[in-house]
């Protein structure tokens, strides 16, 4: 017979309701009820009535009722007694039966609510499947852990006899963490299968809760254990610390007031001691255990640490000066005059009482751009050492957080104050050089502009109030020296180099890298290379074609390379036993020494293998990041056959140059018939312009008289002269206007060997600033319009250059 049609087979039974309001009896509980509330006395009167005129124990019929709702199945509570509770209230203890499912109202004694009730058989299927048996076994097993961990032993027994899976799973309805819907959807599903799987989830989520809550509920006992034995241990700590000064005779101060006995005798500027008291005040109201307390103590070390009163007397020995300026560096005037002129307006205002002025003083900031190599970095502390200051070195390269230059808010954990702070806290002195290395190469990104975080620190009108985003007091950089260096004055933001005085450094002549390499580079790289001086020496021709053939650069650095790799070689043939020393290193001894020279000049070069030694080549002058440079402008034309026309220019050129290019055509097109050239080709075959080192990207407007010089060459026939190099920009009409870096171009051509130069008219007073001795060895043409840059650079058409070799037709 099936469970439905065992229902069907019991009778109706009339029986009265005991509402059961938010709770729910799964069958075999035994609950206590309190008689106080009318319904639930009124059910047991009724019931108590029934069973007097009869046979049996009074029976009623729990039904939980959810917000005033009956569910459509109760369960059949038999009363085992009615007395009193515990707590002196009536009650009764009721044993829950079976399920029953609720039918039709009836009538019956009593105020109670009757209702005819049919019990819902749930017997399990026989024999039972093995995934109830399991079930059975998988609950007994989490009911036993979770009444062990409760401390009920003695039910864990009776959990462990029940073999009926029905009852065990009913059994759950004793658990207390089980919610009012929980507990009605066990009594609603008469499956026992069903159930038990019900059972065995919910218990083995509460487990897992519990296991989660009493980890957490350790850790927390844990630290709080920790913090109490720690409080406990620094409290014993004082306690002896405050015996032992005791016994030495000491204070016993805390903390707080060693913190402020130091600020008050640290003769700290009024708003820095107000600011720095007002920190001691909250580090005394503060507890031991709160963050708060190691800011505050952080902060005021940083303080405390600063150099407020301490500044370094200036060397106002100008002569003196001058001397060490000579001493540690060869040339580089500009940048010794403007130290030299410093010092001297110093001492003037130092002798009249002019020391400080509206709350400044007189301190200075300078760019120092030039090519690398050039002794940019150096020279910072040259200049602190013919100053007397001390002197201290900042690298901005790659920089790309403002708070790297202003600090960071001390709310942030590990916040520092910023590099300017830092170098004045290194230096120990309140008026340091400051040296601002590589500040073109300063980057920005989210977290924020450095170069534009810089813009108070290099301005004299502001940074005598500069202020720290860590310290947020005041710090007076009025008497900083710095000196900012680069090599790039276009990556230079505009605001910031107009707060800057502008020193070039466009690099060495051949002689000041001689005396360069015999002063100063010999001598270090001797010590470094484990020779003695006197061991090892250079004539002055093997330096001068280290410098001019072997390195072609602005700076030294590469010569100095040279010479450490040359000295090298020396030792390690004394060390075979293949050279003797003391050794002199002569022009002829280089090659065998570290191979062929890297530089040739294209005018030692045989003329055949020079490179304008074609019709529709030209030598320009460039400017680049390492100084200026040599650059060569090739042109072609197309076959008329091909059908190309139009201009191509290659060699990674900007737009600019590019521009350039479509000037010199043009103004070729339109002048051509005026300087006798075939204007017919332009029109009728393509042009290409090319520049060698195509890897190399090229820009600016300083190539166009090359160009058209390399066109007119093309078209005329004429060769363009070995010696000649030019720079210039050229306009439509002809016009050659002015360019800039004009002298490191002329550096690059007296390095290159070129003898004739071809600039600006305009550029005429840039002259001043080239050394006298290259200037010696140039032919320098200033002109204004390109028809007189062809006059001179274009070789006669009757021989291909001063060879005597006939012209290409």
């Amino acid at each position: 017979m099936t469970a439905e049609s065992k229902s069907e087979a019991y009778a109706p039974v009339d029986l009265p309701v005991l509402p059961l309001d938010d709770e729910a009896v799964l069958p075999g509980m035994v609950v206590p009820l309190d008689l106080s509330d009318a319904e639930v006395r009124a059910a047991v009167e009724a019931a108590q009535a029934v069973a007097r005129s009869g046979s049996g124990k009074p029976q009623v019929l729990l039904v939980p009722r959810i917000d005033g709702n009956y569910t459509g199945i109760g369960v059949l509570g038999t009363v085992e007694q009615v007395g009193r509770l515990a707590d002196g209230d009536p009650g009764a203890i009721i044993r829950a039966g079976h399920r029953v499912r609720i039918g039709a109202g009836t009538s019956g004694p009593g105020s109670a609510l009757w209702v005819e009730g049919t019990r819902i058989d749930v017997s399990a299927p026989d024999p039972l499947p093995g995934s109830a048996a399991e079930l059975a076994k998988e609950y007994k097993a989490l009911a036993t852990s979770w009444l062990k961990k409760r401390g009920a032993w003695q039910v864990v027994d009776r959990v462990e006899q029940i073999e009926d899976i029905s009852a065990l799973a009913d059994n759950s309805g004793y658990s207390p963490f089980l919610t009012i819907t929980q507990k009605v959807l066990m009594l609603e599903t008469a499956d026992p299968v069903a159930r038990l799987k019900l059972a065995v989830q919910w218990l083995g989520e509460h487990l897992a809760e519990q296991d989660v809550a009493e980890s957490i509920a350790k850790d927390v006992q844990e630290g709080v254990d920790k913090q109490q034995r720690e409080f406990l241990l620094r409290r014993q700590l004082d306690a002896v610390r405050k015996e032992l000064s005791e016994l030495n005779g000491e204070s016993g101060a805390d903390e707080s007031d060693d913190y402020r006995a130091r600020v008050e005798s640290a003769g700290l500027p009024d708003n820095v001691r107000e600011a720095a008291l007002k920190e001691v005040e909250k580090l005394e109201r503060a507890s031991d255990q709160s963050p708060e307390g190691s800011w505050i103590r952080t902060w005021l070390d940083t303080v405390l640490e600063l150099p407020w009163t301490e500044r370094t007397e200036d060397a106002y020995d100008i002569k003196g000066a001058q001397e060490v300026l000579d001493a540690e560096h060869a040339g580089l005037q500009d940048v010794k005059e403007r130290i030299t002129e410093y010092l001297a307006v110093r001492k003037r205002r130092a002798d009249r009482g002019l020391g400080v002025v509206g709350g400044r003083r007189g301190g200075a900031v300078l760019a120092l751009v030039g090519p690398p190599g050039v002794g940019k970095t150096s020279l910072g502390e040259s200049v602190a050492h013919a100053m007397g200051r001390k002197f201290v070195r900042v690298a901005l390269g790659g920089v790309r957080d403002e708070a790297e230059i202003r600090g960071h808010r001390r709310t942030y954990v590990g916040a520092l104050p910023g590099r300017i702070v830092r170098a004045i806290k290194e230096a120990g002195s309140m008026n340091p050089v400051v040296l601002l290395d590589e500040i073109d190469k300063v980057g920005s990104d989210f977290r924020g502009d450095p170069a534009a975080a810089l813009l108070e620190v290099l301005d004299p009108a502001q940074n005598h109030t500069f202020r720290d985003h860590y310290l947020e007091v005041e710090l007076d950089l009025s008497d900083v020296v710095f000196l900012a260096t680069a090599n790039v004055l276009e990556a230079i933001p505009e605001a910031l180099l107009d707060r800057m005085e502008l020193v070039r450094l466009d690099g060495y002549t051949e002689d000041e890298k001689v005396v360069i390499a015999r002063d100063h580079l010999l001598p270090r790289q001797l010590e470094r290379a484990g020779l003695e001086t006197g061991e090892v020496a250079l004539d002055e021709s093997a330096l001068r074609k280290l410098a001019g053939e072997y390195t072609r650069e602005a700076g030294v650095r590469n010569l100095e390379r040279a010479v450490a790799r040359l000295l090298r070689k020396v030792a390690a043939q004394h060390e075979l036993g293949d050279r003797e020393l003391p050794f002199t290193v002569s022009e002829q001894d280089l090659r065998g020494l570290i191979g062929r020279p890297h530089h040739v000049p294209e005018s030692a070069q045989d003329p055949a293998e020079r490179r304008t030694a074609v019709p529709g080549v030209a030598t320009g002058l460039a400017v680049t990041g390492a100084g200026g440079d040599v650059l060569f402008v090739e042109a072609s034309l197309a076959d008329p056959e091909t059908g190309a026309s139009g201009l191509t220019l290659t060699g990674q050129l900007g737009d600019v140059m590019k521009e350039s290019a479509q000037i010199a055509l043009s103004f070729l097109r339109s002048h051509g018939a005026e300087l006798e050239l075939p204007v017919a080709d332009l029109k009728d075959r393509g042009a290409h312009i090319h520049f060698p080192a195509g890897a190399v990207p090229k820009d600016g407007p300083s190539a166009g008289i090359t160009m058209t010089t390399a066109l007119a060459s093309l078209l005329s026939g004429r060769l363009v002269r070995t010696d000649v190099a030019m720079t210039g920009e050229v306009s439509l009409t002809g016009r050659v206007l002015p360019i800039g870096g004009l002298k490191q171009k002329l550096l690059a051509a007296h390095r290159a060997g070129i003898t004739t130069v071809v600039i600006p008219k305009r550029n005429e007073a840039d002259l001043d600033d080239v050394p006298a001795e290259v200037l010696d060895t140039l032919e320098v043409h200033p002109v204004t319009d390109v028809r007189q840059v062809l006059e001179i650079a274009l070789v006669p058409a009757s021989v291909r250059a001063e060879t005597g070799i006939p012209a290409a037709a």
